[in-house]
């Protein structure tokens, strides 16, 4: 083929079955993704937000307006929906609160990046606004936080009751926040540095239906929710002698293999005693070690319970492993994998009393015991459930609290605040990433906005008072969605951590870069561009692959 005939004909170098979106539809792909996976929760933002009801493959029924927990239960297949969907994750592991934020200023970000875009914006020198103004912004965070003690009771549990305010929890908010402030006390320590530690690995969450959950209680030491193994076991041990098992106290099986001929009733009888004999032998190593108390994580063979039974040793079976790694901790006691090797140096040491009307063990370690268990009590599992999802999240930010000691205004008010600060601040940067600076501060004024859309109010009256208030010199001045005024939310007890905040700031602002920073989709096999483009897609009809978002419209 001659030279003149290869002019104008495009070089093919992919697939015939891949895909590639460049340079502004790639962009406009990638923000319209992540904008839908922002739209999906932000209706779930504050007090007043509203649940999802998730339906997974199998039929299984989540309802919830926590952020990760949606985000991460959608059936989601595309790739930059994922990536913000990190955000939640990463806001979650590192703070425990604070998802549904995150991620809705990830989405206003790249929505006002957008807008710069069009205005013929170079994406970098965006990117280098956003990142000039988190620093900005998370600087001015320290500087407006208070600083609050490990036990200042009074703020920490407004912490925990922020944290609850529109979830499940909210209801008993008081009593739950009580309980929240006195599990972390007993697992924080004092560094060496003065500064306190949270082991939350010592703090075990154990639910139960049936009452409400104004009856949950902070229990020291474990919950298992086990039955005795046998009727005639004890049902409580005050002096116990606990051994934690992960092997089965049953007949060893053979190898599949293995065949066994019986010509005889005598050589079926001698099998049968040489199993019972095999169990025999295990009930007596455990009785060798002065156990007198087994939880085991494997089965009890039905023989075997009745040796144990009869030698008066209380035993629980099919233990979850999560329940013997806290009762780990609590006794001071080794998991045992071999049941015949077990030692008395092995056993925990504490106390086992056994509440018939909760059908549960309480399980108490010695003096030095820190292990605590918040048992949380609901109408029905999934309301239980959603308790749950509540209270571990305050869990985390009243730990995270109590060892960052920073706290902020809530209900909007350091949003709008970070937001009038970065304006002064977008004045001495220079160049086009000035307008980057201020895209980010009305990004932050997403959630006040959205606070009170959520609780009916107009949210641009509403912006507009906030802001007055802070031009007055009031930096804590929040939206009270329950009454629509404007409030000192420090003294209205709405509170949130500082350390929180940050690292929204810090994710949002990261993913939305990284989004930001790409010009070319390279697929290698349908990218999902095809549909009715319902979700805001991307020119020519993409973007209808957020059909490709598992049918968010049937998730919501």
């Amino acid at each position: 083929m001659s030279q003149r005939r290869m002019q104008g004909q495009p070089m093919i170098i992919m697939g015939e079955d891949s895909q590639r979106v460049k340079d502004k539809d790639a962009q406009e792909y990638n923000i319209s993704a992540a904008r839908a996976v922002a739209e999906a929760v932000r209706s779930t933002l504050g007090p007043k937000g509203m649940d999802k009801m998730l339906v997974d493959s199998m039929g299984d029924v989540t309802i919830t307006n926590d952020g990760v927990t949606i985000l991460t239960t959608m059936d989601i297949d595309n790739p930059t929906a994922e990536m913000i969907i990190e955000v939640a994750e990463t806001q979650e592991d590192e703070a425990g609160d604070g998802t549904t934020t995150a991620v809705a200023i990830a989405g206003e970000l790249l929505k006002n990046a957008e807008d710069l875009i069009e205005q013929e914006i170079h994406p970098t020198a965006i990117i280098k606004g956003f990142h000039l103004a988190s620093e900005q912004a998370r600087a001015e965070v320290d500087d407006i936080a208070e600083h609050v003690d490990h036990d200042d009771e009074e703020r920490i549990k407004k912490v925990a009751e922020t944290s609850m305010t529109g979830k499940g929890a909210e209801l008993e908010k008081e009593v739950l926040a009580d309980l929240i402030y006195r599990a972390v006390q007993q697992v924080t320590v004092e560094a060496d540095d003065g500064s306190h530690v949270v082991d939350l690995e010592n703090v075990e969450i154990e639910t139960q239906t049936g009452r409400s959950a104004g009856e949950s209680e902070l229990l020291q030491g474990a919950v298992v929710d086990k039955d005795p193994v046998h009727d005639d076991m004890p049902t409580g041990v005050e002096d116990a002698k606990v051994l934690l098992l992960n092997d089965p106290i049953e007949v060893e099986e053979a190898d599949v293999d293995t065949s066994v001929n019986i010509e005889n009733p005598d050589q079926l009888q001698q099998f049968l005693d040489q199993e019972e004999e095999q169990l025999r032998a295990k009930v007596e190593a455990i009785k060798a070690t002065g156990a007198n108390v087994v939880f085991c994580q494997k089965g009890i063979d039905d023989m075997a319970q009745h040796y144990l039974a009869k030698e008066g040793i209380l035993a629980a079976r099919r233990v979850k492993k999560s329940d013997l790694g806290f009762l780990q901790n609590i006794l001071d006691a080794a998991i045992v994998s071999d049941v015949e090797s077990a030692t008395a140096d092995d056993l925990g040491h504490g106390s086992v009393a056994r509440d018939d009307e909760d059908e549960l063990f309480y399980v108490e370690g010695g003096d030095e015991a820190h292990g605590v268990t918040l048992l949380l009590r609901g109408s029905t599992d999934h309301v239980v459930d959603e308790l749950e999802r509540g209270v571990q999240d305050a869990l985390d930010v009243v730990a995270t609290t109590v060892s960052d000691g920073r706290v902020l205004p809530g209900g909007g008010a350091i949003e709008v605040e970070l937001a009038s600060r970065l304006r002064d601040y977008a004045d001495s940067v220079e160049g086009r990433e000035q307008l980057a600076v201020e895209a980010f501060a009305d990004a932050l004024e997403l959630v006040p906005r959205v606070l009170a859309e959520n609780a009916g109010l107009d949210s641009i009256d509403t912006l507009v008072d906030l802001r007055a208030a802070h031009e007055g010199g009031d930096p804590n001045a929040g939206l009270n969605v329950f009454s629509g005024d404007v409030v000192d939310t420090f003294e209205a007890g709405v509170v949130e951590p500082a350390h929180s905040k940050e690292q929204a700031l810090s994710s949002a602002t990261e993913a939305a870069n990284l989004v930001l920073k790409i010009d070319d989709i390279i697929a290698a096999g349908d990218l999902s561009t095809e549909g009715d483009g319902d979700e805001g897609g991307a020119p020519g009809g993409g973007m209808g692959g957020m059909g490709g978002m598992g049918g968010m419209g049937g998730a919501m």
